[in-house]
C-alpha cells in the first residue's frame, strides 16, 4: 500500500491595480497542483482600500475547473461599508461556506476576480495567497 504524506502548496501571485473605479478583472493565479481542498486565502492589498456601503469593491478568488471557464466562488469579501484594508496588511478572505465549493481537481484553473459593484471603488492590486491541502 502507497501512502501520500500531507502536502500543502501555497499559491501566491502579484495581482494588478485598476485606478478606474467602474473596472473588473480577472488574473488567473494558478492551476491546482494535486486534488485537495482550499484550506485559506489571504490579500494584502498594495495602498489603503476604504469600504463603502454602496459603490465598493468585491474580491474574490473562482475556481475556473479544468477548462478554465467555470465560476466556482472559493472565498470572497467585500469591502462594503466598515470593511477596510490597509496598505501591505495580509487579511483573511472568506471561504464559501459550501464545502463542495473549497474542492480541488489536480488542475483546476484558480482566478482571482476584482469586480466593481455599483460604480465600485478603484483597486490598488497586492498580493494574494491560496492554499492548497492535499
Amino acid at each position: 500500500m502507497t501512502e501520500r504524506a500531507p502536502h500543502v502548496h501555497t499559491i501566491t501571485e502579484n495581482v494588478p491595480g485598476m485606478a478606474t473605479a467602474g473596472t473588473d478583472d480577472t488574473i488567473i493565479l494558478g492551476r491546482a497542483p494535486f486534488a485537495g481542498t482550499v484550506g485559506g486565502v489571504w490579500y494584502a492589498a498594495d495602498a489603503a482600500i476604504t469600504g463603502a456601503a454602496t459603490n465598493h469593491r468585491r474580491v474574490a478568488v473562482i475556481n475556473r475547473g479544468q477548462a478554465g471557464v467555470g465560476a466556482t466562488i472559493v472565498a470572497e469579501l467585500a469591502f462594503d461599508n466598515g470593511i477596510n484594508a490597509v496598505a501591505g496588511d495580509e487579511m483573511a478572505i472568506t471561504l464559501s461556506g459550501t464545502a463542495a465549493n473549497l474542492v480541488l481537481v489536480e488542475g483546476d484553473v484558480l482566478a482571482w476576480f476584482s469586480d466593481a459593484v455599483g460604480t465600485g471603488l478603484a483597486d490598488p492590486g497586492g498580493l494574494v495567497r491560496v492554499v492548497v491541502n492535499r
